[in-house]
């Protein structure tokens, strides 16, 4: 599993390197993981989405919020600076149940990487994604081609959420996003004074639960 550290990035140019991506696996290549920040945007489903959006492109236009139709499965959603967004290029795997079992997988890694915080994080049935209680904190949506997947999970990691007022966070009317900035106490934030310390901090972490959960092992690129 190679592992490329993207930065912060516009969607679409992490999208770009995705694509790339896939059709080397789908030719034999190996397995990926890209990690990443993106600039604050908003992205729909393939099959919708739309009618979640709580104002219109022109608002987020001018709040520097970009609006953008993808190919994965899944609503509504966003990404921002603060969030750390996983794409894993991973061949579907039979043994590992499938793409049942891809999902339930990437929750996993998810659920271990915020115990490492104290956070304790659990799945919701019937919702894709991880749960802090009710609170949403980490989405889960993928777009499979010949049984490589692209997309990835999403985990709010810092405090600020403002860009979740603009939409109906997955089309899931009444659930509340959270963070683990915001679900961590206070002795479990005090070795990371800063979002920035934080962030590079849970990306050595999702790199390591993706290890242990999917069995390979990283290769820094």
């Amino acid at each position: 599993m190679i592992v490329t550290d993207l930065g912060r990035m516009a969607f679409g140019e992490a999208w770009k390197i995705q694509e790339k991506a896939v059709a080397e696996r789908i030719s034999g290549g190996p397995d990926r993981l890209f990690l990443v920040e993106h600039d604050p945007v908003v992205t729909l489903g393939r099959n919708g989405g739309g009618e979640n959006l709580l104002v219109s492109p022109e608002v987020l236009a001018a709040r520097g919020v970009g609006l953008v139709q993808t190919t994965r499965g899944g609503n509504i959603t966003c990404h921002f600076p603060g969030q750390v967004v996983a794409y894993p290029i991973f061949r579907i795997r039979a043994s590992r149940g499938g793409l049942r079992g891809l999902f339930h997988d990437l929750e996993e890694v998810v659920i271990a990487a915020l115990a490492r915080y104290g956070v304790q994080g659990r799945r919701c049935d019937g919702r894709p994604g991880v749960f802090a209680d009710r609170r949403k904190i980490a989405s889960i949506g993928l777009a499979v081609r010949r049984r490589v997947t692209a997309h990835g999970l999403a985990l709010n990691v810092g405090r600020d959420l403002g860009v979740f007022s603009l939409i109906t966070p997955c089309g899931l009317h009444g659930v509340e996003p959270t963070s683990m900035l915001l679900e961590m106490d206070r002795q479990a934030t005090a070795p990371h004074p800063c979002e920035t310390q934080i962030i590079a901090d849970v990306k050595q972490t999702l790199v390591a639960s993706f290890e242990n959960v999917f069995d390979k092992k990283a290769v820094l690129a």
